[in-house]
């Protein structure tokens, strides 16, 4: 009885704590994307009072009780933050995350696109409840011992975590170049565990080569900082091997930085082209435009899988509609939201989902995906796109094929 009435107790003050950053964080206006403003202007929206609602009134009642009744002592930075986290969890938006001041250069580095770590990209799967394997980075240490796409990631270093702990295990993941972490998946029934090296991972190789019938093909994993002046430099390789239509393959491409992509399809579509739209909360309309004339104008085809998601999609679709490229592979992921990552004073930091994308012909794409103009699934005897050879492919031989 004593304990659920200190677990109790616990609760409310986490409570008490984390009502005087509620208007602190609701109001914060902070960078798009993967900027970080830090104007004196924007810095001052945080220095806001509480407001007198019920829920303070309420609170209060309950201060008063853990001031006269709680025994012990408390760390207030760890009430703080996981007063945050509990209450941005309750969003129940798979996106949206509290990154504390500890992990917020961390966060950055895997933005521009370099960290120390086994190279892994993941996402939250709430339908199990556990952090999902997307796809692990080329060369890296797990895809060397053989992680998979569609892996769930039970316990690191022998701490389970479940799918809200995302941030903890990639920080747990991470780690000093050369220390080693122990990582237990789950294969469909299979359990297995990776003793991993950790490396410096380059998160983003842009790879490319000509295929038979002077076709090119550009593969990448991700949209991080400067992919898309590496993805022209590598077009630029092949045209002068004479190429005369391009494959660009997005499967088991997470997504990264807007702007990335939209570089990309800038490089294909006319100047003044509509690429994307983007909606906030008050369906107020923004619409991103290419800026300059196409340097690229091959037959193009965009291969995609259940893994294409983001602006990987942002591309697919946008090239799709726009008539620049035909799709082939099976239906992506459905990721048509936006995040910021506003900076709070104390150096820590909220990503949160704050608008939505539609293609170029308003389609939403959100927990829908793009469809493929050629539906095609790969032999049942594939079990990984990156392991898969080039003859057993059936998605780049159809493609290839769609290009003669």
């Amino acid at each position: 009885m004593e304990e659920k009435k200190r677990f109790k107790i616990y609760k409310i003050i986490m409570l008490i704590i984390l009502v005087s950053f509620i208007t602190f964080l609701c109001t914060s206006i902070g960078m798009y994307q993967y900027f970080i403003h830090q104007e004196t202007a924007n810095q001052s929206i945080f220095k806001t009072t509480l407001s007198s609602s019920d829920i303070d009134k309420t609170l209060s009642k309950y201060k008063s009780i853990i001031d006269k009744y709680y025994l012990g002592e408390i760390d207030e930075n760890k009430l703080k933050e996981g007063a945050i986290k509990g209450y941005i969890e309750g969003l129940d938006d798979p996106y949206t995350e509290y990154i504390s001041k500890e992990d917020m250069h961390d966060y950055l580095d895997d933005t521009m696109g370099n960290f120390v770590g086994i190279g892994i990209y993941m996402v939250k799967n709430t339908e199990a409840n556990k952090i999902q394997v997307l796809a692990p980075i080329k060369n890296s240490p797990a895809e060397k011992a053989g992680i998979l796409p569609g892996d769930l990631i039970l316990a690191v270093d022998d701490v389970q975590y479940t799918a809200e702990d995302m941030s903890v295990a990639s920080n747990k993941i991470k780690g000093e170049e050369g220390s080693k972490v122990k990582v237990e998946i789950l294969r469909g029934v299979e359990t297995k565990t990776f003793e991993l090296k950790r490396e410096n991972i380059k998160v983003n190789p842009v790879e490319g080569k000509v295929l038979g019938n002077q076709i090119g093909y550009i593969e990448f994993s991700s949209f991080d900082e400067g992919t898309a002046e590496d993805f022209k430099a590598e077009y630029e390789k092949l045209q002068k091997q004479g190429i005369q239509s391009l494959i660009i393959d997005l499967r088991n491409n997470g997504g990264g930085i807007v702007d990335e992509a939209l570089k990309i399809a800038d490089f294909i579509t006319e100047k003044g082209s509509n690429l994307l739209y983007e909606v906030d909360k008050n369906n107020k309309e923004e619409v991103k435009k290419s800026e300059k004339d196409p340097i690229i104008n091959l037959p193009i085809v965009i291969l995609t899988n259940e893994n294409t998601a983001s602006s990987s999609e942002i591309l697919a679709g946008a090239l799709k509609d726009l008539g620049k490229a035909k799709i082939c592979g099976t239906k992506t992921y459905g990721k048509g939201v936006i995040q910021q990552v506003l900076t709070l004073p104390d150096g820590s930091g909220l990503k949160i989902t704050s608008e939505k994308y539609l293609t170029p012909n308003k389609t939403e794409i959100n927990k829908i995906g793009i469809e493929p103009d050629e539906k095609v699934e790969l032999p049942s005897t594939v079990k990984n796109v990156l392991l898969v050879e080039e003859k057993d492919d059936t998605q780049l031989q159809k493609a290839i094929e769609m290009l003669k």
